[in-house]
């Protein structure tokens, strides 16, 4: 068998370059890109220790060896949590990746027969790599800033009411809620009313009115004596009731748009 190591460095060099690449992006780095290009160099080079004879736990601690000083050479080092976030977030990228390629050369290069699998002599391993990987990244890259951008608005929420009952819920920081009660000058969250009605008096709202696309009205809402959302206390909050079920990103309730500016105030 012929192996063609010029181009076995390539390849390698290419795919540690799109890691290292991800990484960077990903947790917003901005490393300099000399920076990578040496790191996915190391990373190339290193295929050597493939050559010499040593066991399957001795070249397991060797390619973690070589991941570490990819990163060093790549970031540097700050403390702990830095550099174990960078190498956590090398080795997710390495899996997605590798998992994406491994299956794609499964379907393209085996035939089945029935529970059999068989090498029909066809692989787009290359192909992949220069094409497809980028790709693959790019999409990972696209969705974590997505979810991370999404999640970021998630809290965990305490309504304690004035009878002294307490609702634990989920909740959505809503930039779009700007409810205020004109009179009491307090802000509104709103929350499903099949969840909020044991915990209330429904005879004794107060109604604040609302305005949306095309039509405007009154909304019921309650008192409570205060909201707990990361340890931090707001008393200057009622809840509003909506009829149907709140069912955005697994949210039980959406917060108002001023807690963003008040949770901030007291960090």
């Amino acid at each position: 068998m012929k192996i063609y190591l010029d181009l076995v460095f390539i390849l390698n060099f290419i795919y540690d370059l799109l890691l290292m690449m991800t990484v960077d992006i990903t947790l917003k780095r901005h490393t300099k890109f000399i920076r990578l290009i040496f790191s996915a160099i190391f990373g190339a080079l290193s295929l050597v220790i493939l050559f010499f004879p040593c066991g399957e736990i001795m070249l397991f601690i060797l390619k973690i060896i070589t991941s570490v000083l990819m990163l060093l050479i790549a970031f540097g080092y700050r403390n702990i949590k830095y550099f174990a976030t960078n190498m956590i977030y090398l080795y997710m990228s390495s899996v997605i990746l590798g998992g994406f390629l491994y299956f794609l050369n499964i379907e393209f290069s085996y035939k089945r027969e029935g529970m059999f699998f068989y090498f029909d002599g066809f692989s787009i391993n290359y192909l992949l790599l220069l094409i497809i990987a980028p790709i693959i990244l790019f999409l990972y890259v696209k969705e974590h800033k997505k979810y991370k951008s999404t999640y970021s608005y998630n809290y965990k929420v305490s309504i304690v009411f004035n009878n002294g009952k307490e609702l634990n819920c989920n909740g959505f920081l809503d930039t779009g809620n700007k409810l205020r009660d004109p009179i009491t000058k307090k802000y509104v969250i709103l929350i499903s009313k099949k969840i909020i009605v044991p915990f209330i008096n429904i005879r004794s709202p107060i109604y604040v009115p609302y305005k949306a696309v095309g039509y405007e009205g009154l909304i019921n809402c309650y008192k409570i004596n205060y909201l707990k959302i990361n340890n931090q206390i707001f008393d200057n909050y009622l809840v509003g009731i909506v009829p149907e079920k709140i069912n955005l990103n697994g949210a039980d309730c959406l917060l108002n748009s001023k807690l963003m500016e008040d949770i901030c105030l007291e960090n």
